[in-house]
């Protein structure tokens, strides 16, 4: 003797099983849910995008990574180049090569040889 808790063999549990399966995955589907398969390849509109290096004057034919990286790139360039022009770059740095320091050294101990100084 065999016991079911449904008491008719099991055969009321299947068909609510495939009641369900029917609605999940039939004709109504949930809204947001992607039309098609979910595996589907990528629709490309437009033309294909392009490193930025082979087409450098269509920026609209760049990839977005690429144009963000440019981009940014150039707004950095413009700031640091504004606040160095602004800012008037180096001042009151002098800066000597070991040579014109030698150089230096020797003039000022031909003159004092000259006025007859000792160094």
């Amino acid at each position: 003797m065999a016991s079911s808790v449904g008491g008719d063999g099991g055969s009321s549990s299947r068909k609510h099983n495939s009641a369900f399966l029917s609605e999940v995955s039939g004709s109504s589907r949930c809204p947001y849910s992607a039309p098609g398969p979910l595996l589907a390849p990528a629709d490309h509109h437009g033309p294909p995008k392009v490193n930025f290096w082979q087409d450098p004057m269509s920026p609209s034919k760049w990839k977005e990574e690429h144009f963000v990286i440019v981009s940014l790139s150039g707004w950095g360039l413009l700031f640091f180049g504004s606040y160095k022009f602004f800012t008037g770059g180096k001042k009151n740095k002098e800066e000597f090569e070991i040579g014109d320091i030698l150089a230096m050294q020797w003039e000022n101990t031909r003159k004092s040889e000259v006025l007859g100084m000792e160094t």
